[in-house]
C-alpha cells in the first residue's frame, strides 16, 4: 500500500539529483567557454600591445611624412587580417560552447524524461482500477511535452546555426572589404 508514495519519493530524489547534475554540467560548459574567451582576449591584448609598441617605434623613426603615411598604410592589412582571425576564433568558441551546452542539456533532459516515463509505467501497474484514463492522459501529456522539447531543441539548433552562418558571413564580408581597401604590395 505504501509503494506509490515511496516511488514518488525516490523519483523526487532522482529528479533533484538529475537537475543538480544538469546544472553542474551546464555550469562547467559555461565556465569552459568563458575560459576560452578570456584566453583569446588575453592573447589578443598581449599581441596587440607588442605590435602597437613596434608600430609606434617605426612611426616615430619615420624620416618624413611620406614614410610615416607609408608605414601607416602598410599596417592596415595585417591589422585587418588579425581582426578577421579574432572574429573567426570568437565565432568558433561561441559555436563550440553552444554545441557542448546543447549536448549536455539534451543528454540530461533525455535521461530525466526516461526516468519519469519509467516511474509512470511503474505507478500505473499498481494504480487502482478506474484510473486508466488518468494514466493515459498523463502519458499523453508526457509524450506531448517530450515532442515539444524536441521541437524546441530543433529550433534552437537552427537558430544557433543561423547565427553562426551570419557571423561567418559578416567576417567574410569584412575580410573582402579589408582586402579591397588594403594597399597592394
Amino acid at each position: 500500500m505504501f509503494a506509490i508514495p515511496e516511488q514518488f519519493s525516490n523519483a523526487t530524489k532522482a529528479n533533484f539529483e538529475s537537475q543538480f547534475a544538469i546544472f553542474s554540467s551546464l555550469t562547467n560548459k559555461a565556465f569552459e567557454g568563458v575560459e576560452k574567451l578570456v584566453d583569446l582576449n588575453l592573447s589578443a591584448a598581449k599581441a596587440s600591445l607588442e605590435e602597437s609598441s613596434i608600430a609606434a617605434k617605426q612611426l616615430l623613426a619615420a624620416k618624413d611624412p611620406q614614410e610615416f603615411f607609408s608605414l601607416t598604410a602598410a599596417q592596415a592589412q595585417p591589422t585587418a587580417e588579425k581582426a578577421i582571425a579574432y572574429g573567426r576564433h570568437l565565432a568558433a568558441i561561441a559555436s563550440g560552447t553552444q554545441a557542448e551546452f546543447s549536448k549536455a542539456a539534451e543528454t540530461q533532459i533525455a535521461e530525466t524524461n526516461r526516468k519519469v516515463i519509467s516511474l509512470v509505467d511503474e505507478v500505473s501497474k499498481n494504480a487502482p482500477a478506474g484510473t486508466e484514463n488518468a494514466i493515459a492522459l498523463l502519458k499523453s501529456t508526457l509524450n506531448n511535452a517530450s515532442a515539444g522539447y524536441e521541437q524546441f531543441t530543433k529550433t534552437t539548433k537552427q537558430a544557433a546555426e543561423a547565427i553562426e552562418t551570419n557571423l561567418n558571413a559578416a567576417v567574410n564580408q569584412f575580410a573582402a572589404a579589408a582586402a579591397k581597401v588594403a594597399p597592394k604590395k
